[in-house]
């Protein structure tokens, strides 16, 4: 378990560090497309595309920050209507379904990326779509890793809470 804690609080601070950098590009890049357009009447043909790659990077950062601190979307009513161990048994076994899900997310994605990678989409300047699109499966797969963590925690929680029963 501590392998698992070590390797989310390393991906943790990953996911932190690319999620200001990114932010950062964005405003940046931003800014600097509104005064090009606005006081020179020019700015760059590829800048919409490339803020709209640099959204889906956050969504996904985003979505994998949200699967870590537990505050996605869920099915509760289970854990609502239980109490004690059978509750933990519960909220893991919909971590683990959510897990199923995201993984077989991160298969087809991949598959796109494959895709996308053969087909030889350029995005902007001769630069491959695969490049900005690889945080589909990548995304998904952080958000499996932390679904199975979480529902390690949660059965950890369960036998944590049997031996206080016990006790």
């Amino acid at each position: 378990m501590r392998l698992l804690q070590k390797l989310n609080l390393y991906v943790e601070e990953v996911e932190s560090w690319i999620l200001v950098v990114i932010v950062l590009i964005m405003v940046i890049f931003s800014f600097a497309q509104v005064v090009l357009r606005n006081v020179f009447d020019h700015g760059f043909l590829w800048g919409d595309i490339f803020l709209r790659h640099l959204v889906l990077w956050v969504g996904f950062i985003g979505a994998s920050i949200a699967t870590r601190e537990e505050k996605h979307i869920n099915i509760d009513v289970f854990s609502r209507l239980m109490k004690g161990k059978s509750k933990f048994f519960a909220q893991a076994l919909v971590s683990l379904f959510a897990a199923f899900v995201s993984f077989l997310l991160m298969q087809a994605a991949w598959s796109f990326v494959l895709e996308e990678k053969e087909f030889e989409t350029m995005l902007f300047n001769d630069i491959p779509a695969w490049y900005f699109q690889i945080i589909i499966p990548v995304g998904f797969g952080l958000m499996t890793l932390r679904f199975v963590i979480n529902s390690i925690q949660k059965l950890v929680d369960s036998f944590s809470a049997q031996q206080e029963q016990i006790l």
